[in-house]
């Protein structure tokens, strides 16, 4: 098992984290278009969503837009920050995640595909191309065990290159289609709603069902220790890993648009304050994700709802630049 190495107490993580995420959500549920003193807020708060005050308004911004909302984008923040962890343990690279790996991609232009065709599938059809790139990825990628995992983040490069073309190619034939192909690529939580809630649960489910089962194969990999020769069974875990991170990954990509360097910020952020033991990792950068991406949309929200997915690649592009310079 991996020791904690950081420079702080894994405690104060999770501490940091919860006082993080709650800010957060304090704010996502305080600022908008609709005007509120704290006061208002909390009682509003108080009187619970089923209730029928006298300032019915504000009730509804609250109950029925602002809080499925912040709900939904910690949610979301959660899945993509915990798939970032266990991409980058599973591959030994911390510039891996769903976004690097051409996953998001895949789903992206799975959703281009539904908005030029005009049926109103797009999740379906991008929940279908991120297991279209995965798929990919992993033929092209795998080659077994002790193959050189560098291989999958290059399959995943070129995956979502080619995706990305695809894209461009589906902007050029849109016609009048291309802004909502174009507002949807942004990534955006404006049209979130409770309908979202359960679904993106399920897919947290996931992530946190990997992460409990398997936070000791993820530190044996992070490390240079040799998997095999310890009972594990190397394909099989990577496989299940892989796959179910991504699929879950795939529902917030496939309902609100790409969302890039969640996965990719946090993990590595938290990793160097409190060490790289993935029990304690995983469950902080859950907590730390689901404040980040919460933040960005209450951000974004500010800005004449800016797309949430604008500001974390406006963030994450000088870091992931920065780690890889760093690695040479």
């Amino acid at each position: 098992m991996m020791r904690p190495s950081g420079r702080f107490p894994l405690s104060l993580g999770y501490a940091g984290a919860a006082c993080a995420l709650a800010a957060a959500i304090l704010c996502g549920l305080y600022f908008g278009d609709v005007r509120m003193s704290f006061a208002e807020m909390f009682d509003v708060l108080t009187l619970g969503p089923l209730a029928h005050p006298g300032e019915a308004f504000k009730h509804g911004v609250v109950w029925r837009i602002r809080m499925p909302r912040v709900i939904v984008s910690c949610i979301s923040g959660a899945v993509l920050a915990a798939g970032g962890v266990i991409f980058q343990a599973v591959l030994k690279n911390p510039l891996a995640e769903p976004y690097t790996l051409g996953v998001s991609s895949g789903a992206a232009f799975g959703a281009s595909c539904a908005i030029l065709v005009g049926h109103g599938w797009i999740t379906p059809a991008a929940f279908l191309g991120c297991a279209v790139s995965l798929a990919a990825v992993l033929f092209i990628g795998w080659r077994g065990a002790q193959s050189d995992l560098s291989g999958i983040i290059l399959a995943g490069v070129i995956v979502g290159n080619i995706f990305g073309a695809g894209m461009t190619l589906m902007k050029a034939v849109a016609g009048d289609k291309v802004s909502a192909i174009v507002i949807w690529l942004m990534g955006s939580f404006s049209a979130a709603g409770w309908h979202d809630v359960i679904p993106l649960l399920m897919s947290l489910l996931v992530v946190l069902s990997l992460c409990l089962i398997y936070y000791n194969e993820l530190d044996i990999f992070a490390s240079e220790s040799d998997a095999a020769s310890l009972g594990i069974n190397v394909t099989a875990a990577r496989t299940i890993l892989l796959a179910g991170t991504s699929l879950a990954v795939s529902f917030v990509v496939s309902r609100f648009g790409v969302i890039g360097f969640v996965g990719l910020i946090v993990p590595h952020f938290l990793r160097s304050l409190f060490g790289p033991a993935h029990r304690g990792l995983l469950m902080t950068s859950l907590l730390g994700g689901a404040a980040l991406l919460s933040a960005a949309d209450t951000a974004a929200k500010t800005w004449n709802e800016m797309p949430a997915g604008v500001l974390t690649v406006l963030v994450g592009g000088p870091i992931f630049c920065f780690i890889l310079w760093k690695r040479k």
